[in-house]
């Protein structure tokens, strides 16, 4: 199988962004079975984990939401974050956050879709 986080058009992570990161973490956790490892980042940040392997990420929203609520967000893997934020606009799309790099992680890029549907877009620094 190949690996989502390398290759272009995959579907990569998942990540809850919420108001209460204790409260998903006790839901989830019993839901899934997910084991919860909280990382040291720029800001909260917690790995949902099954035997070992990451599945999903959860943090709070940010002051940059707003008033979004609660949510839960797709990545997609893309060879070039700028060259497809472009391509996502001449097609109709929006950047609705500019690229930026996640330290550590890679660099990623919220767009819509001409229907206004959300995405992340990421291009992962090297993971194995």
């Amino acid at each position: 199988m190949s690996n989502p986080m390398k290759q272009h058009g995959a579907f990569s992570w998942n990540e809850l962004m919420t108001t209460d990161v204790a409260g998903a973490k006790a839901f989830y956790g019993k839901m899934f079975n997910w084991q919860m490892e909280d990382m040291e980042m720029d800001q909260p940040y917690t790995l949902a984990k099954i035997d070992d392997e990451m599945k999903a990420g959860l943090m709070p929203l940010t002051p940059e939401c707003g008033e979004m609520p609660p949510y839960w967000g797709a990545y997609v893997t893309v060879d070039d974050v700028e060259a497809s934020a472009k391509q996502a606009e001449a097609l109709g799309g929006k950047i609705l956050l500019e690229p930026r790099d996640i330290p550590t992680v890679g660099r990623m890029c919220v767009i819509s879709d001409p229907q206004g549907a959300a995405l992340t877009i990421i291009s992962y620094f090297d993971q194995e």
